[in-house]
């Protein structure tokens, strides 16, 4: 069993090296890390298409680019690794990646880069920042890794993998209630913008805080981790709204009409 480890701290990251130690010891498992240099934080999906990009190797082995989380998966799949891994793993994330931070996070790039792929992935974040019982979440991790570690040959030959972003409450391995799955909750929008004036005059911004929570209802991925249970929530790629098509349809419809029937360009409607 191969396994891809990526994140988006960096691969000297504290969150990381326990994901790694903790992943390898599993039995029968092969582990490889191909992370970026620096932080890359909130990169959601970014590519780097416009410069290049290196491969360096750490003194313990890990491999890393100076590029995005999804720069990482990107190049191990399509060139780097020589193989397909079974599984790709990212994180373990500093801080929260609920509700609205999905759509920003690099935790959930990279792992949604191995699941464009075609390959099963899961993105692993603890739910506060500090990295307080940081084994006690790589146990859960790898202990959700091993679980289904049996069924990664049969998602394979099916050819449907799926996508888990995963939340850790920063607790003791004891007082963890165990995995609860849920649906992704919301925030309130950031806080404001922080602005500063640099020693030339000029002025910076700094983005804001991520916003409290707003939909933290029993189900949501708030919720659980609030009550200590660390949340599996599977997410999908496919941005449609669904609901909506047949809204937008009479407008297609206008748009597409004959063309004798449009007001000529200037001409009143």
């Amino acid at each position: 069993m191969k396994i891809l480890i990526s994140n988006d701290d960096g691969y000297q990251a504290p969150g990381i090296v326990a994901l790694y130690e903790a992943i390898k010891g599993l039995p029968g498992v092969e582990v490889e890390v191909v992370a970026p240099e620096h932080n890359n934080s909130a990169k959601s999906n970014a590519l780097t298409l416009h410069s290049p990009l290196y491969v360096h190797t750490a003194h313990n082995g890990f491999r890393y680019v100076n590029g995005t989380p999804a720069d990482c998966v990107h190049i191990a799949l399509t060139g780097l690794l020589g193989y397909r891994p079974d599984l790709v793993v990212s994180g373990i994330n500093n801080g929260a990646n609920m509700g609205d931070d999905t759509i920003y996070s690099g935790t959930v790039g990279a792992a949604m880069e191995g699941y464009l792929f075609g390959i099963p992935a899961i993105a692993f974040s603890q739910a506060e920042k500090g990295w307080a019982h940081l084994d006690a979440a790589a146990q859960k991790a790898a202990q959700l890794v091993r679980q289904l570690m049996p069924s990664l040959p049969e998602v394979a030959h099916r050819g449907a993998p799926w996508l888990l972003n995963v939340n850790i409450p920063n607790r003791p391995l004891a007082d963890i209630k165990g995995f609860k799955v849920a649906r992704l909750g919301r925030r309130h929008a950031a806080e404001q913008v922080i602005s500063q004036v640099n020693p030339r005059g000029d002025t910076m911004y700094w983005i804001g805080s991520a916003g409290a929570a707003k939909d933290d209802a029993d189900g949501t991925d708030f919720h659980a981790a609030a009550q200590g249970y660390a949340t599996i929530t599977p997410l999908q790629v496919d941005l449609t709204d669904h609901d909506r098509l047949p809204y937008w349809v009479p407008t297609a419809a206008l748009l597409s009409g004959p063309a004798e029937s449009q007001p000529a360009a200037g001409a009143p409607a």
